[in-house]
C-alpha cells in the first residue's frame, strides 16, 4: 500500500489542507470507534425513563447513578496515562475490546447493581478510548488541521449519538425495549476492534523510543512527578478550565433527553426526530468551528462556544419558551462538544509527546470527576427545588471560570507540538 498517496474519501469532511492515506487509515480508525462511543454513551441518557423503571431506580437517584458511572474515569485515567509507557496502539486494541465486551453484558444486566457495574467497566474502557483517541489525532495531523481534526473526531460521535436516537424512537417495538439498544451497539465494535488490529503506532511516539520505559513499577507515579516540576502553571490552568466545564455542563447534557420526554412531553420517536437532524445540525457546526479555531484560534472560539453552551442550556431547563427547545437543544449540545473538544485539544498541544496522553487523561478524569459530584448534587438540589430544572440551572454558574481559565493558557493555533513544548 502507497501510503504517502494523496487522502481519497475525507474530502466529505473538507480537511483544510491535503493529508496521506496513512493519517487517512488512522483518522477513520479512530474516528469509527468515537461513532460508536457517543451511541453507546447516549443510550442510557435517551432511555432514561425505560431503564428507571425497569431497574426501579429513584427519581432523585438518576444523578447519583450516572455519577457512579463516571468515577470510572479514575481507572481509565490509568489505563490512558500507560500510553506514555507502553505506545498508543496497545492500548487502543486493549479499550476497544473491553467497551465491546462490557456494553454486551449491559444488555444482559438482571438488575440494577448488575447494570451499575457492567456500564462502570464499560466506561473503564470507553473513557480510556476517548482520552487516547485525540491523543492519536493530536500527533498525527498537521499544525494547519488538528483544530479540523478534533472537530471531525466530535462530528463522529454526533453521528452515533444520531444513530443511538434514531433506533431510540423505536424503543416500543424493539424485542427487549432498551436491552436491545445495548446489544446493537456492542456488535459493530467488534468489528471495529478486529479493524483496529491494523492501527499503527503514532510516529511521534516511536521516535521517542516505544516501549523504552516500559510500564515499570512507579513509572507513572514518577512521570506525574516530572510533569507536575516541568509545566505546573499550563496543566493547572487546564485542569482547571476542563473541572469547572464538566461541573457545569456534565448533568445538562445528561438530563436533556430525559427532559424532554417527561417535561416537554416528547414521546421516544418525536425526540428521535429532533436528535437526528439536530445531530446532523451540530455535526456541520462542530466542524466549522474546528476549522475556525484553525484560522481564528482556539482562544477565541473556546471563549464563544462555551458561553452559547450555558445561555442556551439555561433557557433549555425552564427560562426559554416552550416552542424553542429544539433549537435550544442543538445550540446547547452543539457548544458543548465544540468547547469540549478544544479544552481537550489545549491539554494535549501544550506539553511534550512523553507527557501527552498523561495530561490527556488527566484533563479527562477532572472534568468526569467534576461532573460527577456535579450529578450527585443535582438530586440534592431536585429536593430543595422540586425539579430537576432550577437544579440544573444553578448547575451552570461555574462556566465562567472556564472563560477566564482559557485566557491564561497560549495559544496553540497553527504551532506544531513541538513548538508549543
Amino acid at each position: 500500500m502507497n501510503e504517502t498517496r494523496p487522502a481519497r474519501f475525507l474530502w466529505l469532511l473538507r480537511p483544510p489542507v491535503p493529508i496521506d492515506a496513512r493519517t487517512e487509515r488512522i483518522f477513520l480508525l479512530v474516528g469509527v470507534a468515537a461513532l460508536f462511543a457517543g451511541y453507546d454513551v447516549n443510550i442510557f441518557g435517551l432511555a432514561t425513563p425505560q431503564i428507571q423503571h425497569a431497574l426501579g431506580i429513584p427519581e432523585n437517584q438518576i444523578g447519583l447513578t450516572l455519577a457512579y458511572f463516571r468515577a470510572a474515569a479514575l481507572i481509565a485515567l490509568v489505563i490512558a496515562a500507560s500510553a506514555d509507557l507502553v505506545g498508543r496502539r496497545r492500548l487502543l486494541l486493549v479499550t476497544i475490546f473491553g467497551q465491546a465486551i462490557f456494553t454486551l453484558l449491559t444488555a444482559f444486566a438482571p438488575g440494577y447493581l448488575s447494570f451499575v457495574g457492567a456500564q462502570f467497566l464499560t466506561r473503564v474502557f470507553g473513557y480510556a478510548e476517548e482520552m487516547l483517541c485525540f491523543v492519536v489525532i493530536a500527533e498525527e495531523i498537521t499544525a494547519k488541521a488538528r483544530g479540523w481534526a478534533n472537530s471531525a473526531l466530535v462530528a463522529f460521535y454526533f453521528v452515533g449519538a444520531g444513530l443511538a436516537a434514531g433506533i431510540f424512537g423505536a424503543i416500543d417495538i424493539l424485542p427487549y425495549g432498551w436491552r436491545s439498544l445495548y446489544f446493537l451497539g456492542a456488535v459493530p465494535l467488534f468489528l471495529v476492534a478486529f479493524l483496529r488490529s491494523r492501527l499503527p503506532e503514532t510516529k511521534r511516539f516511536e521516535q521517542q523510543g516505544e516501549g523504552e520505559t516500559g510500564l515499570k513499577r512507579g513509572a507513572i507515579i514518577a512521570l506525574l512527578k516530572d510533569l507536575a516540576r516541568q509545566y505546573p502553571g499550563r496543566v493547572a490552568i487546564v485542569l482547571t478550565a476542563a473541572a469547572a466545564f464538566g461541573f457545569a455542563v456534565s448533568p445538562a447534557t445528561f438530563m436533556a433527553q430525559k427532559y424532554l420526554q417527561e417535561v416537554g412531553h416528547y414521546t421516544p420517536a418525536q425526540v428521535s426526530m429532533l436528535l437526528i437532524p439536530g445531530g446532523l445540525a451540530g455535526l456541520g457546526l462542530a466542524i466549522a468551528a474546528g476549522r475556525l479555531s484553525d484560522q481564528f484560534g482556539r482562544k477565541p472560539m473556546v471563549l464563544a462556544t462555551a458561553t452559547l453552551c450555558g445561555l442556551s442550556f439555561y433557557l433549555f431547563f425552564g427560562a426559554g419558551p416552550h416552542w424553542a427547545m429544539p433549537i435550544l437543544w442543538i445550540t446547547g449540545f452543539f457548544g458543548f462538544f465544540a468547547a469540549d473538544t478544544l479544552v481537550a485539544g489545549f491539554a494535549l498541544e501544550i506539553v511534550p509527546t512523553h507527557y501527552r496522553a498523561t495530561v490527556g487523561a488527566l484533563r479527562y478524569l477532572i472534568e468526569i470527576g467534576a461532573g460527577a459530584g456535579a450529578l450527585a448534587l443535582e438530586g440534592v438540589l431536585y429536593d430543595q427545588f422540586g425539579g430537576h430544572g432550577p437544579a440544573l440551572q444553578w448547575l451552570l454558574v461555574t462556566i465562567p471560570v472556564t472563560l477566564i481559565a482559557i485566557l491564561f493558557l497560549p495559544e496553540p493555533a497553527g504551532k506544531t507540538l513541538e513548538e508549543m513544548a
